[in-house]
């Protein structure tokens, strides 16, 4: 298969996602800007999401430039990663729609933390078919970031049963740190 292929078919998905998550938003009754309070949570929840959906359609984008071929480990890997993104209206929805509380915290958390794991698990699909010396492993290189960000997201998961307030926060911290774009992929190429 080529990666032309493969890019196409994720782009669609991430694509779906997005859309899905703002159709689930409803209007406001009523014309004045008092009418936007009752959805203040369900919109800031989709912002949330949305930034992270951008931010893993580039990173994809860049990563996959890196393919010389495709194998069927990176298929699965890339279908797992689809799989948990293709969570992200569902929990969106949830988180919003009960103001942050608890339970949908945690969920959307956890739905975050299984995304970067199986971006991980993308990444590492495709250094063990391209080499060890292979661009993205030069590229990625240490990566504080996604490290870091793992483990945000577990703090964050166990924010949200005292503080959802500070695991909120910590959500919005890893998207902040990756929307600054992460141009190690790019020089490399």
């Amino acid at each position: 298969m080529s990666t032309s292929r493969l890019e196409a078919f994720s782009d669609g998905v991430l694509a779906i996602i997005i859309t899905i998550m703002v159709l689930e938003m409803k209007v406001p009754r009523g014309d004045h800007w008092a009418a936007l309070r009752p959805v203040a949570s369900v919109f800031l929840t989709y912002v949330l999401s949305f930034v992270y959906v951008g931010i893993y359609w580039n990173n994809h984008h860049h990563m996959l430039h890196t393919l010389k071929r495709v194998t069927g480990g990176i298929l699965w890997a890339n279908l797992h990663l689809l799989f948990w993104l293709s969570l992200f209206p569902f929990v969106t929805g949830w988180m919003g729609e009960n103001d942050f509380v608890a339970g949908p915290a945690a969920l959307y958390g956890a739905v975050m933390l299984a995304a970067a794991v199986a971006y991980w698990i993308l990444q590492r699909a495709i250094i063990a078919s391209q080499g060890a010396e292979s661009k993205l492993a030069a590229a990625i290189g240490v990566d504080w970031k996604g490290k870091a960000s793992p483990v945000l997201y577990a703090l964050g998961i166990v924010f949200t049963f005292w503080w959802h307030w500070v695991s909120l926060g910590l959500y919005v911290a890893v998207a902040l740190m990756w929307l600054v774009p992460d141009r190690r992929i790019e020089r490399s190429l």
